[in-house]
């Protein structure tokens, strides 16, 4: 298993169904998977912003992949 499977695992299924009870389940569902991408994007975030402009190598690395990262997305600094 990887991460995202695990995370799926834990989160439960997103995509809803068809009908008012599950899919209340499912909406909940999407909104913590939601809040954990958030919190995981604020992360990668604060790699690009505190790293990228670093003289060490490793630092730097780190930071410029962040920030490869948002640009891929369109997420402007």
């Amino acid at each position: 298993m990887d991460i995202h499977e695990i995370v799926k695992k834990l989160i439960g299924e997103i995509e809803p169904v068809g009908e008012s009870n599950e899919d209340d389940r499912r909406y909940e569902n999407l909104k913590a998977l939601v809040m954990l991408t958030d919190k995981l994007m604020a992360d990668i975030d604060d790699v690009a912003t505190y790293n990228r402009s670093r003289i060490e190598f490793s630092m730097k690395r780190a930071g410029n992949y962040a920030k490869a990262f948002y640009d891929q997305l369109g997420i402007p600094e």
